[in-house]
Parts: structure tokens; sequence; C-alpha cells
């Protein structure tokens, strides 16, 4: 009789269990459509009134429109910038953190810095770029040269005396100037900061004598003549500033620094929330407010699908593990 009563009940509790383990995986996978239901924390590896910190909060104004949630931006600098990367990678995969993924963090760092705490090629989900440009050479008014030429006599002129101030470690100001140093043969100091922002202050007050640094950052003091731009990294002059030339027409052929930034999420983040991420990134960098921002500054705007960010990120790891070998530029 108990035999029977078993018989007779099990087959009702085993429907009972995969009708609440079926509701229970429904509950616990979010729908795409519900995505985003609460802020987003947008994370970016470096001081506020930084390059990166005026790009990354003209992007999360553009996605907070876009996506109907806030987008709030929380800086996180130090460590050369793997503190902020660090902070992502290792974040919950469920699409609330996003980070500020650029050259110096995703690309330059692990061939530079001793110890990385993430490998960007395999605990970073690209979502989109964003951004690519120069930057720009700039020199305190009270250094007494107008040009790139001017500078590499004075620097010759004037060998160790001269310093080069940069927005930290490993960043791309300290490794423009330290391919700079070694094209042109001449002997400049480097000194890194903890952020572009008092770098540009300290540069304006004549206590460091150069500096590679953001178009976006640099171009409103150049404007103001608060600081004298000589020159600009790429290959090509900026739209925004046609009179400053390359470095590499201005005495030092070859030389070639382009700077990127994206957005990037923890490894795991389901697919449609990278989609929609991704879709929300692609319809901000046509914005015409986003646009105007980042052209008054020479940066141009560029989107794109996640697989693309990717393979910019794989090529420029390479890239710069090359360079870093033949400059033996490491940092402590």
């Amino acid at each position: 009789m108990k035999r029977k009563y078993l018989n007779v009940i099990k087959p009702a509790a085993r429907a009972g269990f995969a009708t609440m383990l079926a509701a229970a995986c429904v509950a616990a996978t979010p729908a795409s459509a519900e995505y985003p239901e609460r802020a987003l924390r947008y994370i970016v590896p470096q001081a506020p009134g930084s390059a990166s910190d005026t790009s990354a909060r003209i992007v999360a104004h553009e996605l907070t429109r876009i996506l109907g949630q806030q987008v709030v931006v929380d800086n996180r600098p130090g460590g050369g910038l793997t503190i902020g990367i660090d902070m992502v990678v290792r974040a919950a995969p469920d699409g609330y953190t996003i980070g500020y993924g650029n050259i110096g963090g995703l690309a330059i760092n692990r061939s530079i810095l001793p110890k990385v705490p993430y490998d960007a090629l395999k605990d970073v989900q690209p979502i989109a770029q964003t951004n690519s440009g120069s930057m720009m050479l700039a020199v305190s008014n009270s250094l007494p040269v107008k040009s790139v030429r001017e500078l590499i006599a004075y620097a010759k002129a004037n060998p160790g005396k001269l310093l080069n101030g940069s927005s930290g470690n490993g960043t791309p100001g300290h490794l423009s100037g330290e391919l700079f140093k070694q094209m042109a043969k001449v002997s400049i100091a480097h000194v890194p900061y903890k952020g572009g922002a008092q770098a540009m202050t300290d540069m304006m007050a004549g206590q460091v004598h150069l500096i590679f640094e953001s178009m976006s950052s640099s171009s409103p003091h150049h404007r103001a003549k608060r600081l004298r731009g000589i020159a600009v990294t790429g290959t090509k002059r900026s739209p925004a500033f046609p009179d400053l030339p390359t470095i590499a027409e201005s005495g030092v052929p070859g030389y070639e620094v382009t700077v990127w930034a994206g957005l990037i999420t923890p490894v795991g983040v389901p697919k449609f929330v990278i989609a929609k991420l991704n879709d929300a990134v692609n319809k901000a960098m046509v914005a015409p407010g986003l646009v105007e921002k980042y052209a008054a500054n020479g940066v141009e705007t560029v989107g794109g699908t996640p697989e693309a960010y990717g393979e910019l990120i794989r090529r420029e790891v390479a890239k710069y593990a090359l360079i870093a070998k033949t400059l033996k530029t490491q940092v402590d």
C-alpha cells in the first residue's frame, strides 16, 4: 500500500519540481527588453579632470539618454591605470559595470609594468571603440622654443635639464615621451603625475617643460595660450588644429603614436546585454552633441562591433610589446 501510494505521487512531484525549476530559471534570466533596470557604474581608471575622465563623461551623458538609466562615472586612478580596469574585470558580469578601456590600460601596461593583475586579451569583454586621435606635444610658455626642431636643439644643448610631465607611468603620454627621446636622441627627464590635470597645472606654471597629452585635455589651454602646442603625434594633422604639424614631419621621421579608447565590461556578460550596450555606444557616437564636443578637441568618434574593438586591442598589444622591447622601457 505504501509503495503504491508513492508510485502515484512521484510523477506529480516530478512535474511540480520541473515547473518550479523552469520558473526559477526564467526569473533568474533577465529579459533583454528589461535591461537596464537600474543605474550603470562606469569605471574610469584616471582622475577627475583628466582627458579620460572628460571623454568618459561625454559618453556617459549620451548613454544615459539612450539607455534611459543613469550612467554614473566612478573615477579609480592609480597603478598606471591598472586599479580601475582590474575593478572592471572583477565586477559581477551582469552588465551594470562598464569601464573606460584605453590604449594605456589595455595595450601598453602589459609590456612595461612588471605585474598587471589582469590579462587584457582574456579578462576583458570589449563593447565598442569610442574614439581615436593624436596627442599634442606642448611646451611651457617659459621655454624659448616654438617647434619640434627647436625643442630638440634646446634639449641637446641642455641634456637632462628638461622635464617631461605625464599623467602617470605607463600612460600613452609617458610612452610617447620615451619614444620621442629615443628617436630624437635627446636626454629629457620623465616626471609622472597621478593624473593629467595636475600635470597640466604644473606645466602651465612652468614646473615641467613639456608634455605629451591628449588633444581633449591640452587643446583648451593651447587655444587660451596657457601653453604652446608645437606638434601632434599621429600620422596626419588634426582637423581641429591644421596649423600644428606632425612630429614626423617636424624632424623625427617615422614617429607615430595614435591613442584610442572604448567601453569594456567583464567576461561573462550575457550576449544580449553586450548587443544592447554596443548599440547604445554606436548611437552615442553619431549624436550631434557628442560629435561636436569631440571634434572641437581634435578627437574622432569611431564606434563599431565588439569584435572590431577586440581585434584593435590584440594588434596594439603586439605593437607595444615590440616598442617596449626596443625602448627597453619598464616601470618599477
